[in-house]
């Protein structure tokens, strides 16, 4: 009986190795690179953890240009990886040609959708995150005029933009709202001078408090705002400690998640492929507060934040989704 049971936890052991040495995660990185302190880090983030978590490794991958995108997939896939993680929109064109040519291998791609039998398209309500942190600026505003900035103006963005515009309205129906894009191409989310040249722009027309949804363009804007007094509002990532005692909060978005589920989902054989939306309910984006930001935010701000994503979890506020209907109501 003995002999029998030790053979059969054995025999266990050995199944898991062997599925743990049949998963062979990947992921591939946007233009900005993995240490982006925003989008790409938070993946690389949800990478790690999966890392630490199980000891598996994994392949990554930091593309220097769009013509390397239907390469590196193909690389990877070629060599076995599975599941194969894409950070970023911009790799739905690469993976509609990729995808069909590797059908026994598992793809999923953050932020856009891909209609295909072996992609899971993982996108967020980025909207209701930006509507938290509007709330927060609303009340930590003493000029009554707040702003917004994004990396390369495109419905995405418009969405985090909108979803702010909602927040900040709904908390000061009176306040102003000043919104501007970087610019129009990729090169829009990796120009920090830029950024902090527009954050000043805005601040010289009255803004204390400045959130920026643009990649690596937004440190930038935190360095700005931080250098001139004022308030920033990071994304993504955790960014309240890039200027500690002046960045209000982060908007995050937890690409992180994506990541960690889609790697751990396909070492569990529990892969699954279609549409994933993760909004406030799902833990997909939030508000951030630590130590960097704890004197910044006073308890009657963290109720009404808290009560705001409450009521949108409840169903209570609906946040408009700028990506469904390309207007913004407030």
């Amino acid at each position: 009986m003995k002999r029998t049971l030790l053979s059969i936890v054995a025999m266990a052991a050995m199944t898991a190795t062997a599925l743990a040495a049949d998963v062979k995660p990947a992921i591939i990185y946007d233009l900005g690179g993995k240490f982006d302190k925003s989008f790409n880090e938070s993946a690389y983030n949800g990478a790690e953890k999966f890392k630490a978590d199980t000891g598996i490794a994994y392949r990554d991958f930091e593309i220097q240009n769009d013509a390397q995108r239907e390469q590196a997939l193909r690389r990877f896939a070629r060599d076995g990886n599975n599941p194969i993680v894409m950070a970023g929109f911009s790799w739905a064109a690469a993976l509609e040609k990729v995808a069909p040519e590797y059908p026994d291998t598992n793809f999923a791609i953050i932020d856009m959708v891909v209609d295909q039998p072996n992609v899971r398209s993982v996108v967020y309500k980025e909207q209701e995150g930006s509507y938290l942190v509007g709330v927060m600026a609303a009340l930590a505003s003493d000029s009554d005029t707040v702003s917004f900035i994004g990396g390369m103006d495109i419905p995405l963005i418009r969405k985090f933009a909108c979803g702010y515009v909602g927040g900040v309205k709904a908390t000061n129906p009176d306040a102003t709202v000043l919104e501007a894009m970087t610019g129009t191409t990729p090169d829009a989310w990796n120009d920090p001078v830029k950024g902090g040249e527009i954050a000043k722009s805005q601040i010289a027309q009255g803004s204390d408090v400045v959130y920026a949804a643009a990649g690596g363009t937004g440190i930038g804007v935190l360095q700005a705002a931080a250098s001139e007094g004022k308030l920033g509002i990071g994304v993504d990532s955790n960014q309240n400690g890039l200027q500690p005692g002046s960045v209000l909060t982060s908007m995050l978005k937890r690409v992180d998640v994506a990541v960690y589920n889609a790697f751990n989902d396909a070492k569990e054989g529990d892969f699954s492929h279609g549409f994933n939306v993760l909004g406030l309910a799902e833990n997909g984006v939030d508000y951030a507060m630590d130590e960097n930001n704890a004197g910044l935010v006073s308890d009657d701000m963290r109720a009404a934040v808290e009560k705001a994503k409450a009521d949108i979890i409840a169903g209570n506020i609906v946040v408009h989704d700028y990506m469904s209907d390309e207007t913004c109501p407030y």
